[in-house]
C-alpha cells in the first residue's frame, strides 16, 4: 500500500508542479522502506520511464505544446549517455561501499544539496537573465550531465531539467514542462536498460512494481486534470512547497542512513 500510495500522490503533485514524480518517489520510499539502494532505484526509475511514455505518447497523438527537437534531440542523446554512465557510477560506489545505506546516504546528501540550489533559483528566478543555448554540441554535454544526475539519484530529474531549460534555453514553463518528460524519457530508458543487462536487480517485486507503474500513471492524469483547474500562483506554490519537502526527505535519509 505504501508503494501504491507513494506512487500516486508523487506522480499526482509532480504532474501539478511540472515535476515528475521520480523526484518524490526516490527519497520517499527511501524514508518509509528499507529495500535498499539498487531495488528502491529500479522501481523509481521504471515508474518514471512508465510515466514519461505515456506523457510523451500522448503528447504526439493530441500535441499542446511544440517540442523544439532542434535542442531537444542533442540534449535527449546526451541524457541516454548520461543514464549509462550514471547508472556505472551508482554501481560502482555500491559495489566499493562495505555499508550497505552509504549509497542511499549519499544520493540523500546530492540530491538534497541540488534541491537546495533548484529552490533558490527558482524564488530568485525572475531577477536571474537566462540565456538562449544554441550550440548542439553545448546542448549535448548539458544532456550528459543532466541524465548523470538522473540515473545515478534515481530520479526522473524534472525540478533539475526545469530549471537548466528556464536557464539555458529561455523556455516557458509549460514547454519546459514537456520538453523534461521528453529529456527523462531516454535517460531513464538507457538507465532501465544497461540495469537489466545485468539481471533485475535482487529483492525487486513485480507485483509492487505493475502497482508503481498504475499508480503513477493514475496519479498523472489525475494531476494534469488538476492543473488545469487551478490558478498558476497555486501551482508555483506547490512547486516551492514540494521542493522543501523533498529536502527535508533528504535530510532526514541522510541522517538515518549516514549516522
Amino acid at each position: 500500500m505504501i508503494y501504491l500510495l507513494t506512487a500516486v500522490i508523487a506522480s499526482f503533485l509532480g504532474a501539478v508542479c511540472g515535476i515528475g514524480g521520480g523526484v518524490l518517489i526516490k527519497p520517499a520510499l527511501d524514508m518509509f522502506q528499507n529495500d535498499g539502494a539498487s531495488v528502491i532505484n529500479f522501481l523509481s526509475s521504471c515508474t518514471v520511464f512508465s510515466m514519461s511514455v505515456y506523457s510523451i505518447g500522448k503528447e504526439f497523438l493530441r500535441p499542446s505544446q511544440k517540442i523544439d527537437y532542434r535542442s531537444m534531440i542533442p540534449l535527449a542523446a546526451g541524457a541516454a549517455a548520461g543514464g549509462i554512465l550514471g547508472n556505472r557510477l551508482f554501481r560502482m560506489i555500491r559495489d566499493a561501499s562495505s555499508q550497505a545505506g552509504l549509497v542511499s546516504g549519499i544520493q540523500a546528501c546530492a540530491l538534497g544539496i541540488v534541491m537546495v540550489l533548484v529552490l533558490l533559483y527558482t524564488l530568485n528566478r525572475k531577477k536571474i537573465r537566462s540565456v538562449r543555448i544554441e550550440s548542439s554540441a553545448a546542448s549535448l554535454l548539458i544532456g550528459l550531465a543532466l541524465g548523470t544526475m538522473s540515473s545515478f539519484l534515481g530520479v526522473g530529474g524534472g525540478p533539475i531539467n526545469l530549471a537548466v531549460l528556464y536557464y539555458f534555453f529561455s523556455m516557458n514553463t509549460k514547454t519546459a514542462a514537456i520538453s523534461s518528460i521528453f529529456i527523462i524519457l531516454f535517460g531513464q530508458a538507457a538507465n532501465i536498460s544497461v540495469t537489466l543487462m545485468s539481471g533485475v536487480p535482487e529483492g525487486v517485486s513485480f507485483a509492487i512494481l505493475a502497482l508503481m507503474v498504475a499508480g503513477g500513471i493514475a496519479g498523472g492524469i489525475i494531476g494534469r486534470a488538476f492543473n488545469k483547474k487551478i490558478d498558476e500562483t497555486v501551482v508555483d506554490k506547490m512547486f516551492i512547497g514540494s521542493l522543501i519537502v523533498i529536502i527535508a526527505l533528504c535530510i532526514m535519509n541522510a541522517v538515518k542512513y549516514l549516522f
